[in-house]
């Protein structure tokens, strides 16, 4: 008799931003995805910036209390247009990087190209495609929505399909 010693890892990926921080989490075993959640943490444009920082720091310290990860994939930020919103973006995304750090989740980061590669085999895809190909990977009936969660469940996707995934659980 053979004991069965299951393989997977539980990982978060996260679309940072500010008023929009998509979340989705899946669990990797045995070159499979199984969806276990996805949402975005929002704010209120009418909120003094300061209270949208500590609102997405103590929702997503909430989500990753609940899910216990044992890996965040994070996009990489990449700006060249307008400088407040990449101010303000890197800003969330220092808020979403702390949160992680201070739950000791190994952290792991992938730029647009590198998921786009990962997700649909080419570095230049169509956003459509991805989210048809996130969608495939999960076994979903429908893109999930909104945009900035399926972009963070691509996130997931592209981490589990790198190497540093590996982790074991029993």
């Amino acid at each position: 008799m053979f004991d069965c010693v299951v393989f997977f890892v539980v990982i978060f990926g996260i679309d940072p931003g500010y008023a929009i921080v998509g979340c989705g989490i899946v669990r990797y075993a045995n070159n499979d995805f199984k969806l276990l959640g996805y949402g975005a943490v929002t704010t209120d444009k009418d909120m003094p910036f300061n209270e949208r920082l500590k609102k997405i720091y103590d929702d997503l310290t909430e989500l990753l209390e609940k899910f216990k990860p044992d890996a965040v994939s994070i996009e990489r930020l990449y700006f060249n247009t307008n400088q407040k919103t990449a101010i303000d973006v890197a800003q969330a995304r220092g808020v979403i990087v702390l949160a992680v750090q201070n739950k000791g989740i190994p952290i792991f980061e992938y730029t647009p190209l590198q998921v786009k590669q990962s997700i649909v085999g080419y570095g230049r895809a169509e956003k459509t495609q991805v989210q048809e190909m996130t969608k495939m990977f999960l076994h979903l009936e429908k893109i999930p929505k909104p945009d900035d969660a399926a972009d963070a469940l691509a996130l997931a996707i592209c981490h589990g399909h790198s190497s540093g995934s590996l982790l074991i659980r029993s």
